[in-house]
């Protein structure tokens, strides 16, 4: 039993968590182009509300992302997916299931963690060891670095250090009381020390100062090392989930 309300207040966090520089709405529908290999900054998401009907939607959208020379992203999430029959009709093929999870920030203690270091802005260094971590070419870099200066809502830059160097960062961003943590992740020979854990802590702890009552996030559904993490940590009622379609361009 879907949560309408909850989960549409989820997804408008999500998108003020991660925006995209470029985009076009139509019909209730939202259209993302940033550039880069991020599929929810690149993709057609539903709008809560009244939407149009998915052949016209569908064609909108295939003309505009052809004329840009991209390929052509659905974003599918289990509370709007009347678009999903006509996608695979055409010939649309299914890409990466993804959970979103929630925890209750009331329950949430503060601890404040002397390991964990948040900042207000993202640093030059942050960038950079985010970069590292992820393994970003410059380009992917840059469009990060122009998505993260487009968000307007509250923000916080979260990161955990040893050996001198960043091993663990991740983000957040608030709206209407609720956090969204984004890019989380921890240096590959860093990981199970319990970096991951106290960096997500300190930005729980920062979101709940804010005044924050819930926190989420979207994770892969079979990350299953992510997701045991993120339930250590309180995440553990499941809102729904999404997956992608897509058509390549050739």
């Amino acid at each position: 039993m879907f949560d309408d309300d909850l989960n549409w207040r989820v997804e408008e966090a999500c998108f003020n968590a991660w925006p995209s520089p470029r985009q076009v709405l139509y019909g209730g529908w939202l259209m993302r182009f940033s550039g880069g290999g991020v599929r929810r900054a690149n993709s057609v998401n539903p709008l809560g509300g009244n939407r149009a009907e998915p052949a016209g939607v569908i064609d909108a959208a295939e003309k505009l992302y052809q004329s840009l020379g991209r390929d052509i992203i659905f974003r599918v999430p289990v509370i709007a997916n009347e678009m999903d029959p006509l996608l695979v009709e055409r010939g649309y093929h299914f890409e990466g299931g993804s959970t979103v999870l929630q925890c209750d920030l009331t329950r949430h203690r503060v601890e404040k963690s002397s390991a964990a270091n948040v900042c207000g802005d993202m640093t030059a260094q942050w960038l950079r060891e985010c970069a590292r971590i992820a393994g970003w070419p410059a380009e992917e870099q840059a469009i990060f670095a122009a998505m993260v200066a487009s968000i307007v809502v509250p923000k916080a830059f979260a990161s955990t250090s040893e050996d001198g160097k960043i091993v663990a960062k991740a983000f957040g961003a608030i709206t209407n009381g609720i956090l969204v943590l984004e890019s989380v992740a921890t240096d590959p020979e860093y990981r199970k020390r319990g970096f991951g854990q106290q960096t997500v802590g300190a930005l729980l702890d920062w979101a709940k100062d804010e005044g924050a009552t819930a926190a989420c996030l979207q994770v892969a559904t079979d990350n299953r090392p992510a997701r045991a993490l993120y339930a250590s940590l309180g995440f553990s009622r499941e809102l729904y989930s999404y997956h992608y379609r897509r058509k390549v361009i050739l």
